[in-house]
């Protein structure tokens, strides 16, 4: 699982974000019992022994920030929300530089209203961030096997598309910052 969200955070940030947020949510249905996440969900993976004693420490790593950032109940990791925060800064840019991207956000823009309306007052405080949710929201639906209405499946495929572009865009930048350094 580690593997995962290291392969994940190198080449797809958005995806990171939301295994990020699926492993907060797996600590937290544990009720953050480090056993029980080792003996239900480890335990069960097809990696060595010394990949598992990892895989644990990470996750007691994560435990322990949910813990000490006071988000045991709700809300998401600092560092995992850093990454929203500069993707919605080149959300930002990228609006007004970006030929290719303004179009694929005005796809999107009609979905985004909708569901900051459909929020009202617990809307996201940017449109990367509703973007995400309403991607794990229907990753959620769709692994409790609930039907998901065809405006969200639209809607989530917009997404999806400017999620792409912004993840194109911050890997350009990254690989941009390293090769300055």
């Amino acid at each position: 699982m580690k593997a995962i969200a290291d392969k994940k955070k190198e080449q797809n940030i958005g995806e990171y974000i939301i295994y990020m947020y699926q492993m907060e949510d797996l600590l937290r249905a544990f009720q953050f019992n480090l056993d029980e996440v080792n003996q239900y969900v480890i335990s069960h993976y097809p990696i060595s022994e010394e990949e598992k004693t990892e895989t644990l420490e990470w996750f007691q790593n994560i435990a322990d920030t949910l813990k000490k950032e006071g988000k045991e109940e709700k809300g998401r990791l600092d560092s995992t929300q850093a990454y929203v925060a500069e993707l919605a800064k080149i959300h930002w840019e990228l609006l007004k530089t970006d030929k290719s991207y303004f179009e694929h956000y005005q796809k999107a823009k009609p979905h985004i209203l909708q569901l900051v309306i459909d929020a009202g007052k617990d809307a996201p405080s940017n449109e990367i961030q509703i973007c995400l949710n309403a991607i794990y929201g229907l990753l959620l639906a769709k692994l409790r096997g609930r039907e998901v209405p065809t405006g969200i499946l639209d809607a989530t495929d917009s997404f999806g598309n400017v999620l792409s572009y912004l993840n194109f865009v911050y890997f350009q930048k990254e690989n941009e910052k390293l090769q300055r350094n």
